[in-house]
Formats: structure tokens, C-alpha cells, sequence
């Protein structure tokens, strides 16, 4: 079985040209995706998805033999070849998904609901390796990025996080990775990187496995029962962080007597602050939880794994980084159970301030 993890390193903050990049990246795409829309009846007669991005380049890009019909290259001149087949390759994807939408919907006889193609997007591109993307010697945090400047792209040296890239030299080094994607997180950029592993399941026999039930609550955060196929409890867990979670309680009671008095308008940042916490608190029970299957030998079953699982590793700067990476599996899950709590706060100040 292949599984991926990820990981995003922090771009240093510098003068380098990422926003303009961004920038022409994403008009480029929204570009592309107009143009896709007006020749879409032309590409959907090729069946194959080879030909048809072929097709797809011939058409705004010019070569000694093909002249373009679009004047792609005027607007965005000197565009890398893989910066621009990624661009080509996202407005593709997305005129095609408009298509499939409309279709279905069509056939459904539904009058609202419309899909609709958004020519605005939110496209981050690739560096590819060698040709976007060089690293620098081995211990050194910085690589080289071709960027845009404004007026012509060009090689810029961009510094990394110490921490993150210490993170990759002691659990991924040797290990190949893919071409980094640019990603925006508040307010900061980083280059995830990715990496596919081989991992073997256990092959003993379904009835002779030890499976461990995770039962979520709000009381106690969750439970762990080991477990045989027959129903035989080998243990039982109860997983709780109080002190995690009083700190969210008294954070969400501020929240509650400061929007009583000013309104809601001005506690974003005590809601962003709160939904911190909450998504640390979701690390820290998925955590104890893989930590809890290991430690009774739980074992890991087909219906349980994703076989193109993707792993997430946003974790912060903290003691986090020496957990497994294991812990990630079950954060939705956790995160979505305890997002409860905030809805429930919602709701007693929308009551309590419609009452007055």
C-alpha cells in the first residue's frame, strides 16, 4: 500500500517576488480557463487526456511548426514551459468539472442551482525541480526559486525555516520528494513538499486481528476499547485533556461577555484564536489515540486505511514535531466532534442577544 505524506516548510520573510508570481500565475489560469470554455466542443472530441492537453497547448502556445490561435504568450511572454503546462493543466480540470456540472445538472430538470464557472481562482503553482525549484547544498536552509519580478522571471534565493528543514533531514532524508507546491497560510508562505512510502499491512486473518473502536464524546474526549473480531475487550481507554480544554472553555467565556458588550463585529481574532486551540486540542487526542492502538498492538486493516492516504503534517513548532505522524489520521474526525462546542457558544450568544 502507497501512503503520502506532506509537509510545508516556511518561507523565510524577505524580499523576494512571491505575491507578483502568484499573481500571473493565477491570471494565467483564469485566462487559460476562458479560453477553454469558447473551444471546450472542440477538445471534448478527443477521448484521450494526452492528446487533449496537447491540443489544449497548441492552441495558445507558438512553436516553429504550430502557429497559436490565442495570443497567450503576448500577455504572459517568457512564462516557464512547466509553470505554464501546470497552468494549462488546472484550467483544463476546471472547465471539464464546469462541464460534467452542467450536464448533470441539465438532466435533472432542476431550475436552481445552476452550476456556474468561477474564472476567478485560488491556483498555487509548482515548482518543478531543475527547472522552478534548486536546492542548495546539503545543510544549508535555502533554496533557489524562479520567480517573477514584474518584469522577466528570474533565480531568487529564498531562506527556510531552521526548524522545519531539521524536521526533513531527520525523518525524510534519503527519501525522494515531489516537486514542492507554493501554499498560503495566515499570512505566511511555505513550499510543501511531499513524500510516498511503501508501507505492508499485517497479513493476519481477519478473525485473529486486534482492532481498537474509538468512541467520541464531549465529557471525556474519547475512548479507546481493544478489541478481537469475536467482541472479546482486551482494554479500554478513556482519553481526556482537561486543562486543553478548560483554557478553550475560558477563552469561549471572553468571547461570549466581550460580544455582549461590543457586538460580534470585532472578535474575529478571538474566534481565530479559540479555533487554535481546538485544532491543537484535535492533535493532541488523535495523538493519543495511534499512540494507544501501537502501545496494544492494534492491528491496521484494509477497511480502515485510505490506499492513497495523505497525511498532513501542519504541525506547529512545539514538542508535536517528535510524535508520530500516524497521529494525523483521525483529525478530522476529532476536530469535527469538538467543533460542537463552539457551535453550541454560538448559539447562546445569538439567543441571549435576541432576548434583549
Amino acid at each position: 500500500m502507497q501512503t503520502v505524506s506532506s509537509y510545508g516548510v516556511e518561507l523565510r520573510k524577505q524580499n523576494i517576488p512571491v505575491r507578483q508570481t502568484l499573481e500571473i500565475y493565477r491570471s494565467a489560469v483564469s485566462y487559460l480557463t476562458e479560453i477553454y470554455e469558447q473551444v471546450w466542443e472542440e477538445l471534448a472530441e478527443i477521448p484521450d487526456a494526452k492528446r487533449r492537453f496537447n491540443a489544449a497547448e497548441h492552441l495558445v502556445h507558438t512553436t516553429k511548426k504550430n502557429p497559436a490561435r490565442f495570443d497567450f504568450d503576448l500577455r504572459f511572454p517568457k512564462m516557464p514551459s512547466y509553470l505554464r503546462r501546470a497552468a494549462i493543466q488546472h484550467a483544463l480540470g476546471s472547465v471539464s468539472s464546469y462541464e460534467t456540472r452542467m450536464d448533470l445538472w441539465e438532466k435533472s430538470g432542476e431550475k436552481a442551482g445552476k452550476p456556474r464557472l468561477a474564472y476567478e481562482n485560488h491556483a498555487m503553482p509548482v515548482f518543478y525541480r531543475d527547472v522552478m525549484y534548486r536546492e542548495e547544498k546539503e545543510g544549508k536552509d535555502e533554496a533557489y526559486l524562479k520567480l517573477y519580478d514584474g518584469h522577466d522571471w528570474k533565480w531568487f534565493c529564498v531562506r527556510l525555516n531552521h526548524t522545519d528543514m531539521e524536521y526533513l533531514r531527520r525523518n525524510w532524508s534519503g527519501k525522494k520528494a515531489s516537486a514542492p507546491t507554493l501554499e498560503k497560510r495566515h499570512h505566511k508562505y511555505f513550499l510543501r513538499f511531499s513524500y510516498t512510502e511503501e508501507v505492508t499491512l499485517t497479513k493476519t486473518p481477519v478473525k485473529e486481528q486486534i482492532i481498537c473502536s474509538v468512541d467520541l464524546g464531549i465529557n471525556t474526549d474519547a475512548v479507546c476499547t481493544i478489541m478481537r473480531a469475536d467482541g472479546t475487550v482486551l482494554g479500554r481507554k478513556f482519553i481526556n485533556h482537561p486543562s486543553e480544554k478548560d483554557r478553550m472553555y475560558r477563552t469561549l467565556g471572553r468571547i461570549r461577555r466581550f460580544q455582549r458588550e461590543h457586538g460580534s463585529a470585532q472578535s474575529r481574532g478571538r474566534w481565530a484564536y479559540t479555533k487554535r486551540l481546538n485544532i491543537e486540542l484535535g492533535r493532541k487526542i488523535a495523538g493519543a489515540i495511534v499512540k494507544n492502538a501501537e502501545k496494544n498492538h492494534a492491528d491496521p486493516e484494509d477497511g480502515a486505511k485510505s490506499e492513497d492516504r495523505t497525511r498532513s503534517e501542519d504541525r506547529t513548532r512545539s514538542e508535536d514535531r517528535t510524535r508520530s505522524e500516524d497521529r494525523n489520521r483521525t483529525d478530522d474526525c476529532v476536530e469535527y466532534s469538538i467543533c460542537r462546542w463552539e457551535k453550541c457558544e454560538r448559539r447562546s450568544i445569538r439567543s441571549h442577544k435576541s432576548s434583549r
